[in-house]
C-alpha cells in the first residue's frame, strides 16, 4: 500500500507540474503540436497522463470515485457483518441504489448546466460542495449511524450525477478524436481502480479502531478532488443561450428528446447503460454471494471486488489497444457474449457449493479449484465488461454535436440510472423473495447472451465510425 501511495503521489505531482509551467519549464502545447502516433497506444496513454488538458480531469474522477466507494464499502461491510441482521442482503443492494437514483433525478439539470456554462467552472463548484458531503459521511461513520451514512451516500450520488456530463463531455473539447478511445479507457480505468482502492481502504478502515482518522481521510480525499478540479482547463460555454430548466422532470424529458434525435446515439447510450446495469448488479451481489454461498470473510469480499475492478481496468485498456486510434464497434457483441459465459459459469460454480460449513479466508479460497474458478469468472466477466463499454462511449462522443454533447452524456446517465435503479429494485425484491445470488448472477448471464445478439443486429456490419476531420485545440 505504501508503494502504491507513493506512485499516486508522484503522478499527481507530475500533474501539478504540468499545470504550472514555471515548475517544469515547458507546456503541453508541444505535445499537442507533435501528436503521437495513433498506433502507439502506450505512448498515447503516457502523453495524456502528463497533459494538463486531460490529467487533472483524470485525478478529479479518481479521487471522487475513490471516496464514493470508500464510503459505500464501509457502509456495506457495516451492514453485512455488524448491523444489517437478516435483511443485510437487501440493505446492501439498496446502498447501491442510493448512489444511483440521483443520476435519474439530476442528470437533466447536470447536462444543461454543463452545456450552458464553462464545464471547468461547473466542476469546481460541484467539487467544493463534495467536501461538505464528505464531512457528513465522516460524521455518520464516527457515530455509526446508518441513516446519516445513507444520506451522505445519496449526497455523493448527487455530486456524481452533476459531474457525469462534465467528465465525458469535456474530453472532445480538449482532445483529438484519435485520442478519445485511449482517454475513455483511462477514465474507465481511473473509475474502477478507484473502486478497487476505495474497496480495499473501506475494508481496512472498518476494522480500524481509529475512526476519527478514517473520518478525516474522507474529507482530505474530497479536498484533493477539489484541488484537481481547479487545474482543469476552461472550455468556454458550448450553448450560452440555453435556458436551464428548474423543473427536474421537464429537464429530464428534454434530455431524452436530445438523445433520441439520432437512432445510433440512442442505441449506443442503451449499450452503455447495459454495461452499468451489469456492473451494478454484479457488484451488489458479490458481497452476498461471497458471504452466504462461499462462507468468505471480509478479506474475501474485498478480494473479489478488487479482482472485478482490476478486470475492468484491463478490459478498458485492451479496448483502447484494439482501437489503435480508431473508433470500432466489433468488440462489443463479442464482449457481451463473454460476459454471458463468465456470469453463467460463476452462477453455476457458486450455486453448486452448498451451505458453507466454516469461514473461508483468502488462502483457502485460492488454494482450491472451485475458489480459483470463482476468481477467474469474476476477472473474466470484468475484462469483458471493459471491452464492451469503451468502444460504445467513444462512438457516443464522436457522434454527438458539440453544442449538445454534455446533454447527450447526461441523457445517457439518465438511462444508466434508470437501468441500474430498476435492476437494483428487482434484485432486492427477488432477494427478499428468497432467490439466491448465484441464480441471479446466472440470470444476468442469460440476459447478456440476448444483448449480444441485439447489439449485433443494432449496428449492421459493425463498421468503423467515421471520425470528424476537425479536432479540438488545446486549452
Amino acid at each position: 500500500m505504501a508503494h502504491a501511495a507513493a506512485a499516486i503521489a508522484w503522478c499527481y505531482g507530475a500533474t501539478i507540474r504540468e499545470a504550472f509551467p514555471c515548475l517544469r519549464g515547458a507546456t503541453d502545447e508541444s505535445a499537442q503540436a507533435s501528436p503521437s502516433d495513433p498506433s502507439d497506444e502506450s505512448h498515447m496513454f503516457a502523453s495524456l497522463m502528463l497533459a494538463r488538458r486531460f490529467a487533472p480531469l483524470f485525478w478529479c474522477q479518481f479521487f471522487s470515485a475513490f471516496n464514493d466507494n470508500f464510503v459505500k464499502n464501509i457502509l456495506v461491510i457495516l451492514v453485512l457483518f455488524k448491523l444489517g441482521g437478516a435483511q443485510a442482503g437487501t440493505l446492501v443492494t439498496l446502498a447501491n441504489a442510493f448512489l444511483v437514483v440521483p443520476f435519474f433525478l439530476f442528470s437533466g439539470v447536470a447536462g444543461e448546466l454543463a452545456d450552458r456554462f464553462d464545464k471547468a467552472f461547473v466542476a469546481r463548484r460541484v467539487k467544493a460542495v463534495e467536501i461538505a458531503v464528505a464531512a457528513v459521511a465522516a460524521a455518520g461513520l464516527y457515530v455509526h449511524s446508518l441513516p446519516v451514512m445513507y444520506a451522505a451516500l445519496f449526497g455523493l450520488g448527487v455530486i456524481a450525477a452533476l459531474f457525469g456530463p462534465i467528465k465525458y463531455g469535456i474530453l472532445p473539447d480538449h482532445l483529438r478524436p484519435q485520442e478519445l478511445p485511449a482517454a475513455n479507457a483511462l477514465i474507465e480505468g481511473a473509475t474502477f481502480l478507484a473502486i478497487l482502492g476505495g474497496t480495499i481502504a473501506g475494508g481496512l478502515a472498518i476494522g480500524s479502531s481509529d475512526e476519527g482518522t478514517v473520518a478525516l481521510a474522507m474529507v482530505a480525499i474530497a479536498l484533493l478532488c477539489w484541488i484537481s478540479s481547479l487545474l482543469i482547463p476552461h472550455t468556454g460555454e458550448a450553448a450560452p443561450t440555453l435556458a436551464v430548466q428548474r423543473n427536474i422532470l421537464r429537464s429530464t424529458t428534454a434530455l431524452m428528446r436530445v438523445l433520441s434525435q439520432e437512432r445510433r446515439l440512442l442505441r449506443a447510450a442503451l449499450g452503455v447503460s447495459w454495461f452499468w446495469l451489469t456492473g451494478a448488479v454484479t457488484l451488489s451481489l458479490a458481497p452476498t454471494l461471497v458471504k452466504q454461498n462461499v462462507g468468505g470473510s471480509e478479506d474475501v469480499v474485498t478480494l473479489v471486488l478488487a479482482l472485478f475492478s482490476i478486470g475492468i481496468g484491463i478490459g478498458s485498456a485492451g479496448a483502447a489497444m484494439l482501437a489503435r486510434g480508431r473508433i470500432i464497434l466489433w468488440p462489443v457483441p463479442l464482449a457481451a457474449a463473454l460476459i454471458a459465459g463468465f456470469a453463467l459459469d460463476l452462477g453455476l460454480a457458486a450455486g453448486g457449493l452448498g451451505p458453507p460449513s466454516h469461514a473461508v479466508g483468502v488462502p483457502e479460497l485460492l488454494g482450491q479449484f472451485w475458489g480459483v474458478r470463482l476468481a477467474v469468472d469474476f476477472v473474466g466477466l470484468a475484462v469483458a465488461a471493459g471491452l464492451f463499454v469503451v468502444p460504445l462511449f467513444a462512438a457516443l462522443q464522436a457522434w454527438s454535436p458539440g453544442a449538445q454533447r454534455a446533454r447527450v452524456v447526461a441523457g445517457t446517465n439518465v438511462l444508466n440510472a434508470l437501468f441500474m435503479t430498476v435492476a437494483a429494485l428487482l434484485t432486492a425484491a427477488l432477494q427478499a423473495a428468497g432467490v439466491q445470488a448465484p441464480a441471479l448472477i446466472a440470470l444476468l448471464g442469460l440476459l447478456n447472451a440476448a444483448v449480444a445478439g441485439l447489439i449485433f443486429f443494432a449496428f449492421p456490419g459493425l463498421k468503423r465510425v467515421r471520425m470528424p476531420s476537425d479536432h479540438a485545440s488545446s486549452s
